[in-house]
């Protein structure tokens, strides 16, 4: 009997990509440095981070829509991603700027001098002379590389070995995944936790040795890198819930009890995806940051892993495409409602202004949309493709 390949058993899967792919051409052809120039780099830009949310959106949706944990520490694995490729990109840029004036004097420049040149330019705003020891691997891209993975992920596998074991679930799970993104945030504000800290890292959207590429053709090189990574996760993820781990973890979200009744290792399973999940996210912010330019530990306040949560569950919770629609529609309409692009309403007496009133929005479409629409924006396609099958 032959097995029907995953793919075509997720037919979600092959519309997602489908769309991805489309969406990637179109904004390539319409950007400034490969098409047209209709669409300008700043909205290109835009665009990539909007792909990077949205697979931060499809961890949350793994570790809340299909396990039932609601993480409300996801951005902090976001913005350590960040934090660890800003760590080289900053030292990378300031080592070719200090070289470039060292070079000048009639001695050669000795590797010390051209390293105290280094920590000064980044550490002299903070009043420090000497590098932190995190910043030790900063000079290689090959192992903050592999940081971007391994800080997040030992951080979430600590953390959820630590409360799987104990049997923390439900809301104290969450405010447990709260206390400790604000606590880690708390840290980084400090000066001396060596990540500079509340100015944090800038200057993020200069790769070093890319001086003579324009930011027009960057800002489309990472709108490819962002789709291309929102691909193979998304593909990634709807292969880990499609088969009978995905049916497991379920079936832990929807009664943890009778599953470890069953003789199923519950903690396994959950410490697994929530840690799978983290480097995801964390993946997702290594390739946001150099697209906004600079990272602080603002970040990474809870708010920030609220809003993903938010964004989850207005597209709908517990469906990977769910996920990328609610990160799309409500990121962008954030960004259009907070850029004063949105028209005010004139009422007597009072006139709205979107800026301020954009939040209060967001939150009353949260509201409505867990008393009245559970399913979110993906229940109205889970109803079109209901009526097709009676058809």
């Amino acid at each position: 009997m032959t097995r029907t390949p995953f793919i075509l058993r997720t037919p979600s899967t092959l519309i997602v990509l489908a769309v991805l792919a489309v969406f990637t051409l179109a904004v390539t052809l319409l950007s400034a440095a490969y098409g047209t120039g209709a669409i300008p780099t700043s909205m290109v830009k835009t665009l990539g981070m909007t792909l990077c949310l949205a697979l931060a959106a499809v961890a949350m949706d793994l570790v809340w829509g299909y396990l039932g944990i609601l993480s409300l520490g996801q951005m902090a694995f976001f913005a350590l991603g960040g934090y660890m490729i800003g760590q080289w990109l900053m030292y990378a840029r300031t080592e070719g700027i200090v070289a470039a004036s060292l070079s000048g004097n009639p001695i050669p420049f000795t590797p010390q001098e051209l390293r105290d040149g280094v920590t000064n330019q980044i550490f002299g705003v903070v009043g420090s002379a000497e590098l932190p020891m995190v910043w030790g691997f900063a000079h290689s891209l090959t192992l903050q590389l592999i940081l971007v993975v391994a800080v997040p992920g030992l951080l979430a596998l600590v953390f959820g070995w630590l409360a799987f074991r104990s049997r923390v679930n439900g809301v104290y799970l969450s405010i447990l995944t709260q206390a400790m993104t604000l606590a880690l945030a708390l840290w980084l504000f400090q000066n001396d936790s060596g990540f500079r800290g509340n100015n944090g890292l800038s200057g993020l959207q200069n790769l070093p040795g890319l001086d003579h590429v324009g930011q027009a053709r960057l800002s489309v090189w990472f709108l490819w890198a962002s789709a291309l990574a929102l691909g193979l996760f998304y593909v990634l993820a709807a292969w880990l819930v499609s088969g009978k781990f995905g049916s497991v973890t379920r079936a832990i979200r929807d009664d943890e009890t009778r599953v470890r009744f069953l003789g199923y290792p519950v903690e396994g399973f959950k410490l697994v995806v929530f840690t799978l999940a983290a480097m995801i996210t964390a993946i997702a912010g290594a390739l946001y940051y150099p697209q906004a330019g600079i990272i602080n530990p603002a970040e990474m306040m809870p708010i920030a892993s609220i809003y993903l949560a938010v964004w989850v569950a207005i597209g709908g919770r517990g469906r990977l495409y769910g996920a990328v629609i609610g990160a799309f529609v409500v990121s962008l309409l954030s960004t259009w409602f907070t850029g004063g692009r949105a028209p005010s309403i004139n009422l007597p007496g009072y006139v709205v202004n979107w800026v301020d009133w954009w939040q209060v929005a967001l939150g009353l479409s949260f509201v409505l949309v867990t008393l009245y629409a559970p399913k979110g924006i993906a229940g109205v396609f889970d109803l079109i493709g209901r009526k097709e099958d009676r058809a």
